[in-house]
């Protein structure tokens, strides 16, 4: 009966079938990306959803690789975002790099089970060699530790969980794994920008807190976490008594990349014995830049850190950290199995990596950055880092020089915010042009940019990750911003006369 299937997976004895997907999955790739005329190929969403609707049927009987391929290139990846192309520059959302594209061929390959030793004899010890390479390079001691994590939203979820965890054993002598959460528990609050990532309220929302314990706090004119209204926000809560028990800063925050003050909210930490996180998810990438690294100065002294890869790391999805100051703040989250990972493992020296994760499975992602850090050499991925916020800065200022356009932000890292200006229009009219204006660039294949919304308007972004985009490029591209803009806004003139006469 086995026999049956022995063409479905890779054999010691004949490799010859796995080549040969392998051999036509390339192939469909670079047809794919060299026929694009453009970032996406346009079509209408219910007709794209009708026609993958109408995919999604399944024979008795097998059909052919080579027709499940075509109809995956016509269908799925043919109407995919193409995400290398230097026109997609709307999300934090990176063009991948080539040795993390190679990792992964051997990480679907070999399958490896991140969760005991066991399960990934070797990829274990690799996960952990990155993980040490990392906390030397943020400036923890061997005393630090972390896990490699899904991304930046269970990577914030991580820190908060073990932040709640001590506070609830400092404040209330109470163990939250064995006890549940105490009655008190309700006052804690934790404090963070206005600007910070969303996932800070899910984070309090999951953890039995509720988002009512997440205080957000103004920003200055640098779209950093004001220091002034910290003060005042905290001797608020006291007052209030409630029990203020994290900070959470922002290194690269989605809309700005602006970085808060990491070394000043540390010093406010270390005074009010707060738990500081950093949630450097953007940003962290800063820590081999050449000329930038300083933005991240203090990171050491944080408690926790969230860190990217598939951001400004160039890596595939999905691929993050969390790094804690502290290892023997992972003992919070451990749960002994007797076929995973008994104590008895730990006494004996055998390392399981689900001691410090809330994840059971997770795939060998840390070959992805070894690879990466291996072929491409440190020297160059800084040079790429620091290309890319240049370009920014150049972009940002041919965007200052136009009339029709306002710049809004001054680019930390590589994220601009600017807004199509039609000053004899209303703000409503405004809206309403830039919110055409993405969409009309954006199905028409030819720039990808994103919406997002600023002091009650909306403006649009872009987030120049890709080091092939090119200032010549930015050039044309913000010409073309222009001319769309107009004839939007000439288009709504004509309207709003005709609708008069």
């Amino acid at each position: 009966m086995g026999t049956t299937f022995k063409n479905w997976f890779i054999r010691a004895d004949d490799v010859s079938t796995y080549e040969e997907y392998m051999k036509r999955a390339v192939e469909v790739v670079q047809e794919t990306i060299s026929q694009a005329d453009g970032p996406y190929h346009t079509v209408q969403s219910e007709k794209l959803f009708q026609y993958i609707n109408g995919m999604v049927e399944f024979p008795e009987h097998p059909i052919s690789m080579h027709s499940v391929l075509e109809e995956v290139q016509e269908v799925v990846l043919k109407h995919s975002l193409n995400v290398s192309d230097p026109r997609a520059m709307a999300h934090l959302h990176c063009p991948p790099i080539l040795p993390s594209l190679a990792a992964e061929v051997f990480i679907s390959a070999f399958n490896q089970s991140m969760d005991s030793w066991d399960q990934s004899p070797s990829a274990t010890y690799v996960e952990e060699g990155i993980i040490g390479f990392l906390r030397s390079r943020i400036g923890y001691t061997e005393n630090g530790d972390g896990t490699f994590t899904s991304g930046g939203t269970q990577s914030n979820y991580m820190a908060l969980l073990l932040a709640r965890n001590w506070a609830c054993k400092k404040y209330f002598s109470t163990d939250v794994s064995t006890e549940g959460l105490p009655y008190e528990a309700s006052k804690l609050r934790m404090i963070c920008s206005k600007d910070a990532h969303f996932t800070v309220q899910k984070s309090a929302a999951q953890l039995g807190l509720g988002t009512k314990a997440v205080v957000p706090v103004e920003t200055n004119t640098e779209h950093q976490l004001d220091m002034y209204e910290l003060g005042r926000v905290y001797e608020e809560l006291i007052e209030q008594g409630l029990i203020p028990f994290a900070l959470v800063a922002t290194a690269g925050t989605t809309d700005f990349g602006a970085i808060d003050p990491i070394s000043e909210l540390a010093e406010f930490s270390d005074d009010h014995e707060l738990w500081l996180h950093v949630d450097a998810a953007y940003g962290g990438a800063m820590l081999f830049s050449h000329a930038h690294s300083h933005l991240l100065e203090g990171l050491e002294r944080a408690d926790s850190i969230t860190i990217d890869f598939h951001k400004q790391f160039y890596q595939t999805i999905s691929c993050g950290a969390l790094f804690v100051q502290n290892k023997r703040v992972f003992e919070s989250i451990q749960y002994h199995a007797d076929y995973l990972n008994r104590k008895e493992d730990r006494e004996n020296g055998m390392i399981n990596l689900v001691d410090k994760s809330i994840q059971t499975t997770r795939r060998f992602d840390a070959l992805k950055l070894y690879m990466t850090f291996k072929m491409m050499g440190l020297e160059a991925f800084g040079d790429m880092l620091d290309y890319t916020i240049n370009l920014a800065v150049k972009t940002a200022n041919l965007i200052e020089k136009e009339a029709q356009l306002l710049l809004v932000n001054r680019p930390t890292l590589n994220a601009i915010v600017f807004r199509y200006e039609a000053d004899e229009l209303s703000a409503e009219q405004g809206d309403v042009i830039n919110e055409l204006l993405q969409e009309q660039l954006y199905h028409g294949g030819e720039l990808i940019l994103a919406k997002t919304k600023y002091n009650g308007k909306t403006h649009l972004k872009m987030t120049m990750l890709n080091p092939l985009i090119t200032i010549e490029q930015m050039r044309v591209h913000i010409q073309h911003i222009i001319r769309a803009g107009s004839e939007i806004k000439k288009g709504m003139k004509e309207l709003e006369y005709s609708a008069s006469s």
